[in-house]
């Protein structure tokens, strides 16, 4: 039975309920700060995965081929002019003859943390991972670090932060039940390679958050689904 996708549901909730109620009340060097920890905290739990790489030709060759082909695809462009657009629609109201933007800055910031909870490797991997073998420890972890994310993005959204846990249920929910599909196809090393390109993208979105390289990691999404044909392909030719 899945447990993830309910629990880092549950965590957005319940800290953006807790943010938006506390308002203004959290310190602005807490709200300044605690984002480097959460980078922090992704970097150790990619280095974790990284380590349980089986082949590395196959992790190093998956990670460049999959983001080449995100950035052919401008996989992070679309997703972005996705939210944009449903972001322009709730945006726009018209006064007479001219469109008034009266939330820009709150809009914005609203976007970012759609895609942050929404389309983050460190969600997608997590739900995947835990389709094909059961574990939800990638989502457990992710989850402290979106309560106190959802808590601190609250303090000024307000309401809107804890609704997106909806979207972000079902997304997890249709990407681990279409993972329990391939499960019998795999093997223990293609598991291992698919867990250490995974720890590849959290590397990514640690120092993102970090703000020390602003890596395009939804463009590095593709990575995921190579990374366990490729390593059959390694095992039968090369191994």
């Amino acid at each position: 039975m899945l447990t993830g996708p309910y629990i880092n549901a549950a965590a957005v909730l319940l800290g953006g309920l807790l943010g938006a109620l506390m308002s203004h009340r959290l310190p602005e060097r807490v709200r300044a700060n605690m984002p480097s920890i959460f980078g922090l905290a992704s970097l150790a739990i990619g280095v974790l995965l990284i380590i349980k790489c089986v082949n590395l030709p196959v992790m190093v060759l998956a990670t460049l081929v999959g983001t080449l082909i995100g950035e052919v695809c401008y996989v992070e462009r679309g997703i972005s002019g996705l939210v944009n657009g449903l972001r322009k629609l709730v945006q726009k109201r018209r006064v007479g003859d001219h469109v008034v933007n009266a939330h820009e800055s709150f809009i914005q910031s609203l976007v970012a943390i759609i895609i942050l909870f929404c389309a983050s490797g460190t969600g997608i991997f997590g739900a995947m991972r835990e389709g094909m073998t059961g574990d939800p420890s990638i989502l457990i972890a992710k989850s402290f670090l979106d309560f106190f994310t959802a808590l601190i993005f609250a303090t000024t959204l307000g309401f809107a932060v804890a609704a997106i846990s909806v979207p972000m249920l079902i997304i997890q929910l249709t990407l681990a039940t279409c993972a329990t599909l391939i499960l019998p196809l795999t093997t223990p090393g293609m598991m291992g390679d698919f867990t250490a390109v995974g720890g590849v993208l959290l590397l990514a979105t640690g120092l993102r958050i970090c703000g020390i390289k602003m890596f395009a990691v939804a463009n590095m999404l593709p990575a995921l689904v190579l990374a366990m044909p490729l390593s059959a392909l390694w095992t039968a030719f090369f191994a």
